[in-house]
């Protein structure tokens, strides 16, 4: 049986797991120059493969989207802060630091 810090680990990071899936569900429209912005600082095998999928086929893919949001100043980690909460948030990455 789970002990209560495993349980609150768990319960924590469906929380951050649904922040994060609301980050990436915000209504930011991708444009082509991001996706060319986003190429370029990609290594040269991952951009490969992302040119020949085109920037339709990258629209929902997460690290573009995020890359997106970035870029309108959208952080990830602000972002799953506000939606946790300052104090939930802190305590998820207290268990998450000591689970290493």
């Amino acid at each position: 049986m789970p002990d209560a810090e495993s349980k609150e680990f768990h319960s924590l990071l469906f929380t951050f797991g649904n922040a994060v899936c609301h980050y990436h569900d915000l209504p930011v429209e991708p444009t082509e120059e991001d996706y060319a912005e986003w190429l370029e600082g990609l290594p040269a095998n991952i951009k490969t493969d992302m040119e020949s999928k085109g920037f339709e086929g990258c629209k929902t893919m997460l690290p573009f989207s995020r890359h997106v949001r970035e870029r309108r100043d959208i952080h990830l980690e602000d972002f799953v802060k506000k939606e946790m909460g300052e104090e939930t948030y802190a305590r998820y990455q207290e268990l998450v630091e000591n689970r290493h």
